[in-house]
């Protein structure tokens, strides 16, 4: 029996134990499937359930396949024809949208040729544009999930070439990495190098020869360079504005050949969580190591809590209020067309600030392209129509043709997808606050998606303040203190801030007379009074550390309440004592007098603390003020005032 209790007792902790082990292990996982005709694979993807996000549109996956031999494709299925024989690892990295789950995981796939029986062979793509050099990402990023970035890069010289690539990441605008480099994957013998300072070519090429592109397209070996010659002066700006690089070099490199490089990033848990943030990374392409003709680009992406193609942002997380007043600050609205047909008219309805003057709109970029509608008239025509009102700005594409995500037979979800950037000064009176601000995206007549707020908001910034004054204290007699001060507070603060601040003082005062009478009695038995008077000066030089919260009522008054401590750092005693014996009970006659006189000394002595309560006028955020301070200590009852005037900087 007792080993029948012990059996039942095993199994009840192993179940146990194997239902707590189970939970919260599974992952989303998404295979790839594929099917083999001699050098023609199909490829086709299986993929979990989505989980729908309340209110959003349809959710649906969008997919980024590396073929394994440079080439690349988006499609849900593609196919795809190997050119030579040999085993290729097929990597498949599929984005939920819309879904509330994390992104499925995906192990790679090994597919081997064996023999060509099509040889009927298509080179990589040609770049769409016409410098020949992209950088583009999968999907956009969330803390503590993986990306991919993919690096396209084009010869569009008319000659063999050697060149080298750079990728830069990790901004020095942000206190902490956000990016960590987990993988690269090459494909044409690209090698990673390490370089202490960047070296350079001594030399341009200036050449001006002609070249015919796979795609027919025409390029000047020169013209696309030319406003990028300055290598070295590109890699110190890269290296200034960057913490990490990632360098490759290549070799033999076909005239309108074109080769990509694909990076898998993970996004690291000190990334900052703002989802209006805008992180970069930045490519810089030299086409050939024996020159300094070079092309650089900028890869903007928004940092998101979910994969949501319709987003605001703005580049104004980190604002330096001293500077920023002569600065055009960007914005973005990202928007899909997840319809089932085209949508032909898309307004977008965004919040602008009273802090911003809308009368400084400059439309940067948009897409779909197209001219600004001119007005008071009706088009019809593609244009982007521009409507100022009084806390919005509506920005509004007409008669355009973006296709739905979920229209027939369109599976490049890259061309449902538009946005507009623009520019947008702040107002002549503006104040040191954070603003959020969104859109509202209207499809032709279907209810609008809302965005996520675009958060501006401005660095802390350190005014120091000289500040000087006068100490009245009523209780003492012949008082007279002078302070010096030096404060340190946010600069320019809004509404409520903190102060903090350093005193010293000069402070020179007289005790109270202070008499005291005594009957003794003589030597012959007659009684006499004794009486002794006792006055003191004292010069002392004092330390305060007053610690305030200020609230700015408007641009010129200012309260503000507090503690402080303070200290006696040394102090000068100087003693005056005075002996009367007069003959009698009564001070009538006086018989003797003698004084004398005594200095004492002693520092760090008499620590006190109290509270304040303060009240200014004038400049209130910078520049000069008036003050006046009432402090109330919590031992000594000598409450005192003080008065002030003060210039922060």
């Amino acid at each position: 029996m007792k080993k029948l209790y012990i059996l039942i007792f095993f199994l009840s902790s192993f179940f146990l134990f194997s239902q707590t082990k189970v939970k919260d292990t599974i992952t989303r996982r998404a295979t790839i499937g594929y099917d083999k005709n001699g050098n023609q694979v199909s490829f086709k993807p299986e993929t979990p359930p989505l989980i729908q996000i309340a209110g959003a549109p349809k959710a649906n996956y969008s997919y980024l396949w590396e073929m394994g031999d440079g080439n690349y494709s988006k499609d849900p299925n593609p196919k795809h024809k190997y050119k030579k024989p040999g085993e290729y690892k097929v990597n498949l990295t599929v984005t939920n949208n819309y879904d509330n789950g994390k992104p499925p995981k995906t192990r790679p796939k090994t597919v081997a040729i064996q023999e060509i029986t099509d040889p009927a062979y298509t080179e990589i793509a040609s770049l769409a544009d016409s410098v020949g050099y992209k950088i583009f990402n999968n999907r956009e990023p969330i803390p503590e999930e993986e990306m991919v970035v993919v690096v396209s890069y084009k010869n569009s010289l008319n000659y063999v070439a050697n060149g080298k690539l750079y990728l830069f990441y990790n901004d020095r605008e942000f206190k902490n990495d956000n990016f960590e480099l987990l993988d690269y994957r090459t494909h044409f013998n690209e090698r990673k190098v390490t370089e202490d300072g960047f070296a350079c070519a001594d030399e341009l090429n200036n050449t001006n020869r002609f070249i015919a592109a796979a795609s027919n397209e025409a390029y000047y070996k020169n013209t696309s360079f030319r406003e990028d010659e300055n290598l070295e002066m590109t890699l110190l700006e890269c290296k200034s504005a960057f913490r990490d690089v990632h360098i490759l070099e290549f070799d033999n490199m076909d005239p309108s050949e074109t080769r990509n490089a694909f990076f898998t990033f993970k996004t690291t848990p000190e990334m900052i969580k703002d989802t209006s943030a805008t992180v970069k990374m930045r490519g810089v392409y030299v086409p050939d190591r024996n020159y300094k003709n070079h092309k650089k680009k900028t890869l903007e992406m928004e940092i998101v809590t979910s994969h949501d193609p319709n987003k605001m942002s703005s580049n104004g997380l980190f604002m330096n209020y001293r500077l920023v007043r002569l600065k055009k600050l960007n914005f973005k609205i990202r928007f899909q067309n997840n319809g089932e047909g085209p949508a032909r008219t898309i307004r977008l309805e965004s919040d602008i600030p009273d802090m911003f003057d809308k009368k400084t709109l400059q439309i940067v970029d948009s897409y779909p392209k197209c001219p600004i509608c001119p007005k008071g008239e009706e088009v019809t025509y593609s244009c982007l129509d521009t409507i100022i009102k009084q806390k919005q700005i509506h920005f509004t594409f007409k008669n355009i043709y973006l296709p739905g995500s979920n229209q027939k037979n369109v599976t490049e979800k890259d061309s449902t997808k538009g946005f507009v950037k623009y520019t947008l000064k702040l107002a002549k009176d503006f104040h040191k606050q954070t603003t959020r601000s969104r859109t509202s995206i209207f499809f032709d007549k279907n209810e609008p998606v809302i965005t996520n707020y675009a958060v501006t908001r401005f660095k802390p910034g350190i005014s120091i303040g000289a500040k000087t004054g006068y100490n009245l204290f009523p209780a003492l007699e012949n008082s007279r203190s002078y302070f010096a001060a030096v404060t340190v507070s946010p600069f320019k603060s809004y509404r409520w801030y903190w102060q903090a601040e350093w005193q010293n003082s000069l402070h020179k005062y007289d005790s109270k007379t202070i008499t005291h009478d005594e009957i003794v009695t003589g030597t012959n038995g007659v009684q006499q009074l004794r009486r002794t008077i006792t006055k003191s000066s004292f010069d002392n030089v004092t330390m305060e550390i007053p610690l305030l919260v200020r609230y700015n009522i408007n641009n010129y008054v200012g309260i503000g309440g507090g503690v402080l401590a303070g200290i006696n750092i040394s102090q000068k005693q100087d003693l005056s004592t005075k002996l009367q014996l007069f003959e009698g009970p009564n001070p009538n006659f006086l018989l003797k007098e003698s004084s004398r006189e005594e200095n004492f000394e002693e520092s760090l002595s008499q620590f006190r603390s109290g509270m304040l309560l303060d009240l200014t006028g004038g400049f209130s955020r910078i520049g000069p003020s008036v003050g006046v301070r009432y402090i109330l200590p919590f031992k000594k009852d000598f409450n005192y005032w003080q008065f002030y005037a003060i210039w922060k900087f």
